[in-house]
């Protein structure tokens, strides 16, 4: 990191303050200098730019095309009708690209430029939404289940994760005075952080809050992960997972994805202490030298399960009693409507790749109006506001869920739904309906290849495939990333594209469907045509062997096909496992 390592930038900060002031005031760059670069993404942003005209640029003898993608924190992806209006005024008027779904259930602005930062963070803020902590070395956005069937032990739920998330925000009021102007006092620079410390967390932090049966947060791959307890329409407490995550970087064997491991069981009365009790644990003992393994699972790896377990008991103040049976059935969304037990409706529609706009052309050519649909949809609500809240609900998955609606409104929000095309999921391919893409190029730093613009040529030709052995049905989860950082958690997927090179991937196969076993690399750095060849024999076989509703993960697992090591399954699950987990 330059001249001065992260944890040093952190230190020498003043509270995360640095010299950002002057960095946005400098007038000859796009950029902010190199410590604020780092700085500035605990305020929710990461400096960009666009790769697609880098080497122009350069020819052109011009700094590269900066701009800044910006955040929003805004827990189990919830935002109110008037707040979506607002969100979309924001994206039209500083924005590229639309609104973006992330799969921590954000919003991401792309392509703000410098100058309009700081005016960009007071409108989101306007709408009574920040991007506090929504990036950098500290708890980020709580996920959350995102289909409200239950609503009110949803509600509870969801209540529990806003709780812990405002506990755990950073007690610096440097996101007020640079972006809010909000007035120094003596003493900025120097704010006590009880929870975090002088240098905050070694590494980003991320919590997930998951109700069975459903595993839509992907509960396994969070630094700490909370699964709801339910028994006859009571929320008992949750089960505690920690030590999930999904970075890894190439041909580095100290970096890899591993799946959380259950400690125990605690009440609601005592998720914030867990919580406080985790982080100051990673806080104080997470490898602060070397950064690929600074994140919370290396952390168990290295002291051991059985130590980090009665280090968060002895913070805690008192033991975790034996995790509760429970069971997942799958990750994915549901699309279409259901009703809750309050009944009103909530309907999840599909958005490939979280991408919200308009302009471009969908799977027939018509020109997409997702972005004007949503508007209109929101604007709708917002005028029929009942007093019950009707929302808008990003899903991990990248969807949004349509909830809270009373049966009045269902056939105008259906009418809306058909006519800006918003419910192309009833004829999108069942492979489309649950894959999933990071951003990629050409903005993100990280990336080695495309993803999701890759997408949808992809998903048309592995359709190709599935249609010709007969399985076009066929519930498998794709997933596409375009480094080895997993913010797509490829490495849940039953086949995954990692990318490695532009238009070179490696090939993942062999998860599950319920988010609770790991894929392994079935072949390295290979092409498109390479990819599709090497799955045309698998489908194959799968078509002639599958077993009754059994997943293509489960059935590569089974038949041998791929060898998933003990270590990429589930642990400390006190449930039976069926007959393929016990084979993987």
């Amino acid at each position: 990191m330059g001249a001065h390592s992260v944890e040093d930038i952190k230190a020498g900060s003043r509270r995360l303050r640095g010299s950002l002031l002057d960095s946005l005031a400098d007038p000859v760059t796009g950029a902010l200098r190199e410590d604020d670069q780092v700085l500035i993404k605990f305020h929710g942003s990461y400096q960009q730019d666009n790769r697609d005209v880098r080497e122009q640029r350069r020819l052109a003898k011009l700094e590269p095309a900066y701009s800044f993608m910006i955040r929003t924190r805004t827990t189990g992806g919830v935002v109110t009708p008037a707040q979506w209006l607002q969100l979309d005024a924001i994206a039209c008027t500083y924005a590229e690209r639309g609104l973006r779904i992330t799969t921590r259930q954000a919003f991401q602005f792309h392509g703000v430029i410098k100058t309009e930062l700081k005016a960009t963070l007071q409108a989101i803020n306007a709408a009574l939404i920040n991007t506090i902590a929504a990036c950098g070395d500290v708890n980020r956005n709580v996920v959350v289940a995102a289909n409200p069937l239950q609503s009110r032990t949803h509600a509870a739920v969801h209540a529990q994760a806003v709780a812990v998330s405002t506990h755990l925000l950073p007690n610096t009021r440097a996101y007020y005075e640079i972006w809010l102007d909000e007035e120094r006092v003596a003493g900025s620079g120097e704010e006590a952080e009880p929870i975090y410390g002088h240098t905050y967390l070694p590494r980003k932090f991320k919590i997930g809050f998951a109700i069975p049966p459903y595993n839509d947060v992907d509960v396994f791959a969070q630094d700490l992960g909370f699964i709801a307890i339910i028994e006859n329409d009571e929320l008992l407490g949750y089960n505690v997972s920690v030590g999930g995550g999904l970075g890894a970087s190439h041909g580095d064997a100290e970096t890899y994805p591993r799946l959380g491991s259950v400690i125990g069981f605690v009440t609601p009365q005592q998720v914030i202490v867990i919580a406080e009790a985790v982080v100051g644990a990673q806080r104080d003992h997470g490898n602060r030298v070397v950064r690929k393994r600074a994140r919370l699972k290396y952390t168990i790896d290295d002291h051991g399960l059985d130590w980090f377990k009665s280090e968060v008991e002895r913070r805690a103040g008192f033991p975790l009693p034996p995790a509760r049976p429970f069971d997942f059935r799958h990750n994915g969304d549901r699309f279409g409507w259901v009703e809750g037990e309050d009944g009103r409706g909530h309907l999840t529609l599909r958005i490939p790749a979280g991408r919200i706009v308009d302009g471009t052309l969908d799977d027939r050519g018509a020109e997409v109006r997702h972005l004007s649909g949503l508007r209109e949809i929101a604007r709708l609500l917002a005028a029929h506001d009942d007093g019950n809240g009707s929302e808008l609900r990003m899903t991990p998955n990248q969807n949004l869920v349509i909830a809270g609606i009373a049966v009045p409104l269902r056939a105008r929000v259906d009418a809306l739904v058909a006519e800006h095309d918003l419910d192309a999921y009833r004829r999108a391919s069942t492979l489309a309906r649950r894959a999933l893409a990071c951003v990629a190029l050409p903005t993100c730093a990280l990336a080695m290849a495309e993803a999701e613009r890759y997408l949808p040529d992809f998903v048309a030709r592995v359709d190709a495939l599935l249609a010709r052995h007969g399985i076009a049905d066929a519930p498998i989860h794709l997933r596409l990333s375009g480094c080895p950082n997993g913010c797509s958690r490829p490495y849940l997927g039953e086949i995954a594209l990692i990318g490695k090179a532009p238009g070179r991937y490696n090939l993942m196969l062999g998860a599950d469907h319920r988010g609770q076993r790991l894929n392994v690399l079935y072949r390295e750095n290979i092409v498109e045509e390479e990819i599709l060849a090497s799955l045309d024999p698998l489908f194959a076989d799968y078509a002639g062997h599958r077993g009754t509703d059994e997943g293509f993960g489960d059935f590569l697992v089974r038949r041998g096909t791929v060898v998933v090591p003990a270590s990429h399954a589930r642990s400390s699950i006190p449930i039976q496992l069926d007959p393929v987990e016990i084979h993987a």
